[in-house]
């Protein structure tokens, strides 16, 4: 365990000076963006270090691994979040752990999320997940909706019992006009986010950027940076 916490720790260390080297160069504050740790195949023992190094945000894509993860670690001061595509037969079992859900796409995704959330007593904060491979109205390869759904789908949650409407996530698209080009595509999500806050001025989470570009996305102006592989190592998917 020790040899892990030691491992751990010295990733962390580095994740967090690429951060704060890429604030300095865009001349933003380190505090102004929030480190989030994938912890999707790990084990809750490296969750459990992670808290003990101060980490406080931890992110999951797959119900089925997270939810027996949280519950194991509900003892620990930490901000669950939801990034992956999500079914609506998941929204219960998520609705009762995750603090943030960065993967909204869609209006029957957020019926389900509103209804469960009342029956669970909570409030889920809600990124709508931008694809910026899907044109302007279609849907992304990895979930999202086009550019053009944002503001329908935005208002929807705003309106919904029991959610939060806290900003917009994008991944680097794989294919489109913004392939291989991190830097531009999470300047248009920026774009995106200052339309969105015109009507939804509290919506003001960006998150972008993962172990690969996380610089880019500091660049661009990203508030939440989502890395795993970089803190963690690589590891086999689990199952």
């Amino acid at each position: 365990m020790t040899d892990r916490k030691d491992e751990i720790a010295a990733n962390l260390a580095k994740v967090e000076r690429r951060i704060a080297d890429a604030c300095t160069a865009a001349g933003r504050a380190r505090d102004e963006v929030t480190l989030i740790v994938v912890t999707k195949t790990y084990p809750a023992s490296d969750v459990r270090i992670l808290a003990g190094l101060g980490v406080r945000h931890v992110a999951e894509n797959r119900d089925q691994d997270a939810a027996p993860k949280a519950e194991a670690c509900s003892d620990l001061p930490l901000t669950w979040h939801f990034v992956g595509q999500l079914q609506t037969n998941k929204v219960r079992s998520v609705a009762g752990y995750a603090d943030f859900v960065q993967s909204v796409d869609r209006s029957r995704l957020v019926s389900a999320l509103s209804k469960e959330a009342v029956r669970a007593g909570r409030e889920l904060g809600c990124l709508l997940q931008v694809a910026l491979d899907a044109g302007e109205s279609g849907r992304g390869e990895r979930g999202g909706t086009g550019p053009g759904g944002i503001g329908e789908l935005a208002d929807l949650v705003a309106g919904a019992p029991g959610l939060r409407l806290d900003g917009l996530m994008t991944v680097a698209p794989l294919t489109g006009e913004y392939a291989g080009r991190e830097q531009a595509a999470f300047e248009r999500l920026m774009v995106l986010s200052t339309d969105l806050r015109r009507s939804h001025p509290a919506a003001t989470m960006v998150s972008a950027g993962m172990s690969t570009d996380l610089e880019q996305a500091v660049t661009a102006g990203a508030t939440h940076v989502r890395v795993g592989s970089a803190v963690l190592g690589v590891r086999p998917r689990l199952g």
